[in-house]
C-alpha cells in the first residue's frame, strides 16, 4: 500500500469516530480521485431503508464535479474494521468507476485490489 492509501484509510477513519456515532450512521467511506482530492460520506440508515456510505461518496464527489474516482475505503465499528463494499455498492462502483481500487483486509494487514476482483467475491454483504 501507498502512503496515499494508508492516507484515505485515516480520512474514513476519521470520520467514521467522528460522525459513526448513533444507529443511523455506522460505517464512513473515503475515496480519493486521480488529483488527490478525498471525499467522504456516512451510511444513512432509516425504517425505510438506508444508503450506504460508499454511495453518499459518489454523490458527494458528483456535487463538487468529480466524475472518476481513484480508490476507496470502508470502514465501520468506528474505525476500527476496514469491510468491503456490500454486493449493490459493487454493482454501482463497477458501473461508474470500472477501473477503481478498493481497500481491504484486516486493519494489520490491508490491500489494494481491483474493483473487479470484488465482483465475484463480494457476497459477504458487509459494509452499508
Amino acid at each position: 500500500m501507498r502512503d496515499t492509501d494508508r492516507a484515505l484509510v485515516q480520512a474514513a477513519t476519521a470520520v467514521a469516530k467522528l460522525r459513526c456515532r448513533s444507529q443511523h450512521h455506522t460505517v464512513a467511506s473515503a475515496a480519493r480521485n486521480a488529483d488527490g482530492r478525498v471525499f467522504t460520506g456516512v451510511n444513512v440508515q432509516h425504517a425505510t431503508g438506508g444508503v450506504c456510505a460508499e454511495l453518499v461518496v459518489i454523490g458527494t464527489a458528483a456535487t463538487q464535479g468529480i466524475t472518476e474516482l481513484e480508490t476507496i475505503v470502508t470502514v465501520a465499528d468506528r474505525g476500527r474494521e476496514v469491510t468491503a463494499p456490500c454486493d449493490r455498492c459493487v454493482r454501482v462502483l463497477r458501473d461508474y468507476f470500472p477501473a477503481l481500487r478498493v481497500i481491504i483486509g484486516p486493519v494489520d494487514d490491508l490491500r489494494v485490489v481491483p474493483l473487479a476482483d470484488l465482483a465475484t467475491a463480494a457476497g459477504n454483504g458487509t459494509a452499508g
